[in-house]
């Protein structure tokens, strides 16, 4: 999808740059996939605020997307190729030979009209979906399970790709955009293709205008507060992270950027972390393999 352009008629245009959704169907999304979303703007269900910087936003209703691919063996044509505000990547509305029709996500290069279906003896072609182990090693995939039968919950977003490496002893080794490489069941299941829209990471908004429609408000800065509300502010000058105030800290003195991960039971499925910002090798762990 190519990227919209504006004239520099005010600092605003000058340096908006949008998505062009002139090629997507212009339809309203099929009533029957769509579910009503309760948005709260980070408030739990007693009305505090448990999320800050969160407000009034754009009303969306909430598409269905079928990230199982369990309709296995029957054939589906492509009706649409839509815009889901929910997520940043494109969804494809799927007609079946039976009459029923399902949303997914809409790899890059999908068209309106095409044929796709799912199982083991789809081929490997642009939207099926098939086991990793029966898609040859070196193929980019999208919306990969990682445990059997519950639906695809890695590679889901814009521009997404996961590499297949290989596998063996019932597993099947990918490489992550991070960097990462996993080890994953083989009777799972995953799309072939690289995700669409992905110039989505290329979008400036250019106003806050935009920002407020999606829900987001103004993020104050810690060291533009006081000492009282922020670990970061107060001081004749720069204090907290930039000072002798350690390393930094969120509002209520936790130290942010760090890695929160704790999982040690999934750690022998990873064979290779992503790097860190540093750009030092990456830690290894003793794999199943």
């Amino acid at each position: 999808m190519a990227l919209k352009l504006y004239k520099p008629t005010t600092p605003t245009r000058r340096h908006t740059v949008l998505i062009d959704y002139r090629k997507l169907t212009k339809k309203s999304p099929e009533k029957a996939l769509t579910e009503n979303v309760k948005y709260s703007a980070g408030r739990n269900t007693r009305g505090k605020q448990t999320v800050r910087g969160k407000g009034g936003r754009v009303k969306r209703k909430y598409r269905v997307i079928d990230f199982a691919r369990d309709k296995h063996d029957v054939p589906a044509t492509v009706e649409a190729i839509e815009y889901d505000p929910n997520r940043t990547a494109f969804i494809a509305l799927l007609k079946y030979a039976d009459g029923e029709r399902r949303y997914i996500l809409a790899p890059q290069g999908l068209k309106v009209g095409d044929e796709v279906t799912a199982g083991e003896k789809a081929e490997i072609k642009l939207g099926n979906s098939l086991p990793l182990k029966k898609i040859p090693a070196a193929t980019y995939v999208h919306n990969v399970e990682l445990l059997p039968g519950k639906g695809g919950t890695m590679g889901r977003s814009a521009g997404t790709e996961i590499q297949i490496q290989g596998g063996a002893k019932g597993y099947v080794q990918l490489k992550l955009p991070s960097g990462e490489i996993r080890l994953v069941r083989e009777e799972c299941y995953a799309t072939i293709g690289t995700l669409s829209n992905a110039d989505n990471k290329n979008k400036k908004l250019g106003k806050a205008g935009r920002k407020r429609k999606m829900g987001v408000r103004p993020t104050v800065r810690g060291v533009a507060q006081s000492g009282a509300t922020h670990p970061h502010g107060d001081g004749q000058g720069k204090s907290g992270r930039h000072g002798t105030g350690g390393p930094a800290k969120d509002k209520w003195g936790n130290p942010v950027g760090k890695r929160t991960r704790r999982n040690k039971r999934t750690n022998k499925f990873i064979v290779r972390r992503r790097p860190n910002k540093n750009g030092r090798k990456s830690k290894k762990y003793k794999t199943i393999i």
